[in-house]
């Protein structure tokens, strides 16, 4: 799968020597005033020149608003507190720009992001919708739950490590003739939004991603916090799937994430099966590793061994939690597919 970097970017002299584009650059955003303060900085700091700001405050209780009216953003409002989604398409209602730039409030984009965004759109414009990467460093927590999910993160965000095309509304770049053609995004999703986003965009245009249009992110800073999102996300996920979206998740990593699940069953296995039962859930735990090598590999070769086994352990009590959420939003979607069939029959609708 090909990932736009820089040798895919057209010269500054050509665009120059066109009408260059106004970027709206869309930024949805819920207390946290001290990440956002990083975040608008960043966009002050744009090579491109050609940026507007468009802070979306939504119902926040601190001086986010304040803040980013300061700094010369336009700030609107939510009429109630709904999440990022209906807040991007709040704020791409206000936009004036020809290219809509998505940027949650806890990044700081790398000085020459936005303009390398405009480069790719304006030299491919069979791309409706271009994503950007995380830094594996984290913006403002470093703590070592933080440390590792920014390697993490950035391991897999990036395409060239995984069989299936994942799309953020984190870091995103879209066309405004296409945002208005394709239609917002649907605030009735909660995680899976980005991939039906994706989906969508898909049946007209081409999805990419791209290591040139990059961000650092804030991450949370303790490993319970990390393991409650996860659980929540992959439940919720579950839950949200359609037919015809692909896996956020590489194929490999699912089934590592199932194999570590039957590990714990296989835990009772030496009372029934003696010594040789010990054996079971060890090879699921190696063999869980082994699917997701790569990504405990980097992490080593980043920070050294001490790092990396804490890492490794980190990883797969995320993983682990990642299928759990994943198969308990399973049986909640089975469970509520049951309830719903009876009252579909009464309705005369099957």
């Amino acid at each position: 799968m090909h990932v736009f970097g820089s040798d895919d970017l057209q010269p500054l002299e050509h665009i120059m020597s066109r009408e260059r584009p106004l970027v709206s650059v869309i930024v949805p955003s819920y207390n946290r005033s001290d990440v956002l303060r990083l975040c608008l900085d960043a966009l002050e700091e744009q090579t491109y020149p050609h940026i507007e700001v468009i802070v979306v405050d939504d119902c926040g209780t601190e001086d986010a608003a304040r803040v980013a009216a300061s700094r010369g953003a336009t700030v609107v409002r939510t009429e109630v507190n709904g999440g990022p989604t209906p807040a991007r398409n709040l704020g791409a209602e206000h936009a004036a720009g020809e290219i809509l730039f998505f940027l949650d409030a806890d990044i700081a984009l790398d000085p020459d992001a936005v303009e390398n965004a405009v480069r790719i759109l304006e030299s491919h414009p069979e791309i409706g919708a271009l994503g950007g990467v995380l830094r594996p460093e984290s913006l403002l927590s470093q703590t070592l739950a933080s440390q590792y999910r920014a390697l993490q993160m950035h391991r897999w965000w990036m395409p060239a490590h995984r069989p299936t095309l994942e799309l953020h509304a984190a870091v995103l770049a879209v066309p405004a003739k296409v945002f208005a053609e394709i239609g917002p995004f649907d605030p009735r999703l909660r995680e899976t939004v980005s991939s039906d986003y994706r989906v969508r965009v898909t049946r007209s245009y081409e999805v990419k991603l791209s290591d040139a249009v990059r961000g650092r992110k804030d991450h949370d800073a303790t490993v319970r916090t990390i393991l409650r999102k996860v659980f929540r996300r992959a439940r919720v996920s579950a839950l949200d799937w359609r037919r015809g979206e692909t896996p956020g998740d590489s194929v490999p990593r699912a089934v590592g994430g199932v194999l570590l699940l039957a590990a714990v069953p296989a835990l009772a296995l030496p009372v029934v099966a003696g010594r040789a039962g010990a054996l079971v859930p060890c090879a699921l735990v190696a063999a869980a590793v082994a699917l997701d090598a790569g990504t405990h590999r980097f992490a080593y070769a980043q920070r050294g061994v001490p790092f990396g086994v804490y890492f490794s352990g980190v990883h797969l009590a995320v993983t682990f939690t990642g299928a759990l959420g994943g198969a308990v939003g399973v049986l909640q979607r089975l469970a509520l597919s049951r309830l719903e069939k009876p009252a579909r029959v009464l309705a005369g609708q099957d």
